[in-house]
């Protein structure tokens, strides 16, 4: 959430946000009244509890008449205080729900629109002329079911649309991507963490997945846990309720995590192969810094992500995502998309997201400097989205007999293997 008096002090700036996000403006008003509300209704019951107590003190003293006349007032406060304490209440509990609400700061750098609106920042790699090679490009699909590393069919079979099974080579380039990636981010100083893939609701709700976002959340209802759509939620709520000291940080961890996402609003997309689809593997990092370092921390996550699929030998390209495509925890937003030659396209690969404090604040998150305590900035970065990734090394690395260059960073978890070769049927 973002601060109350940032608010007060600046509301067009949130409006702006706002705007600048596609969502509802006049939230801001109504905020602002509740706030309002919220305060002047305190006011009123501190005084009335002052009077109340004060009027304690004078009734022990007289007597008579005056005793008999301070006894009504009391009464009467006893009421007013009563119902002054509903009102701050539920002014209190008004403001929260509309704060809950609003989405994050957007940073003034990004760029104004929609999903289309991105700007391109860098480029990275050339497009292989497959034509040029001699042959036409087989899609990941085709690629995986020739190498016996992707069964859709009885994913779909056992658990419905969108589930897969990856066998063979197939579960080990899974397994040697994860290996790879966490290698990478421990060298980097991560810590490494294996994740809970179901949370409680403040813990999904605090990290801002329960807002635009909570149609594509599986919710347990016997259980009141959630499905974590990323290791994003259990990282940012490891240290929910807790003081930091400033002198750890940052705190750096790289998580692993299986994540579930129902893609409700993705119907008719990506239905072929492993692209898109509600269960996958993902290593994801995540940073708690002092809030004046989450840019340049911003940028160190981004240099992690570009390592990581130079590392892949993938070509691919940086954007800068427009202010109505971010989530609402996130201030900016970067993505690195990978060349899919069967598409002609880029596809998001890793993205990696400067959250502010907008984070620390629902989930109670601080530092402390000294005597001084206040919120710290949080911030995310896919590593890993492993059946993407994938995608992106079998169509890039394919060869005409249908086998699959192994890129020379995943050797080493593969037995040394350096080509992925066809099964025989």
């Amino acid at each position: 959430m973002i601060d109350l008096r940032l608010l007060r002090e600046d509301p067009d700036r949130v409006r702006a946000s706002q705007r600048a996000r596609g969502e509802d403006v006049a939230l801001v008003d109504s905020l602002l009244s509740a706030d309002e509300r919220r305060r002047s209704s305190g006011v009123r019951f501190d005084e009335l509890r002052a009077e109340q107590k004060g009027l304690g003190k004078l009734i022990g003293k007289a007597a008579g008449d005056e005793k008999a006349e301070l006894l009504k007032r009391a009464e009467q406060l006893k009421t007013d205080v009563k119902a002054a304490d509903t009102e701050r209440d539920a002014a209190d509990a008004e403001t929260q729900e509309l704060l809950q609400r609003l989405g994050n700061l957007v940073h003034p750098d990004v760029p104004v629109g929609g999903e289309e609106d991105f700007v391109t920042l860098e480029t990275h790699g050339t497009h292989r002329d497959f034509a040029a090679e001699g042959f036409e490009p087989r899609d990941h699909l085709e690629l995986g079911q020739l190498l016996g590393a992707i069964d859709v069919e009885r994913g779909a079979k056992v658990s419905g649309s969108r589930f897969y099974f990856l066998t063979g080579v197939g579960a080990l380039l899974e397994l040697a991507l994860v290996n790879a990636a966490i290698a990478q981010a421990t060298a980097a100083g991560f810590t490494p963490m294996l994740t809970p893939a179901l949370v409680r609701p403040q813990s999904m709700a605090g990290t801002g997945f329960l807002g635009q976002a909570a149609q594509d959340v599986y919710h347990l209802d016997k259980d009141d846990l959630y499905l974590v759509g990323t290791s994003e939620v259990p990282l940012a709520a490891y240290h929910m309720d807790e003081i930091l000291d400033a002198e750890r940080l940052p705190l750096r961890y790289a998580g692993f995590s299986p994540c579930f996402r129902r893609e409700a609003g993705s119907h008719g997309k990506d239905t072929r192969g492993i692209f898109r689809v509600h269960q996958f593997d993902k290593v994801e990092m995540f940073s708690y810094v002092l809030p004046e370092d989450s840019q340049a921390e911003h940028q160190r996550l981004l240099e992690w992500e570009k390592q990581w699929l130079t590392s892949l030998e993938l070509p691919f390209r940086v954007i800068d995502v427009a202010s109505a495509d971010l989530g609402a925890s996130a201030a900016r937003k970067y993505d690195c998309e990978a060349w899919i030659p069967t598409q002609g396209k880029y596809r998001e690969l890793t993205s990696t997201s400067d959250c502010t404090e907008f984070q620390s604040r629902r989930l109670s998150i601080r530092v402390r400097e000294g005597k001084k305590v206040r919120p710290l900035a949080t911030l995310n970065g896919t590593l890993c989205a492993v059946p993407r990734t994938i995608v992106a090394i079998l169509e890039n690395h394919q060869q005409a007999d249908g086998s699959v260059r192994v890129p020379e960073v995943l050797r080493p978890y593969l037995g040394g293997r350096e080509v992925l070769e066809p099964v025989a049927k």
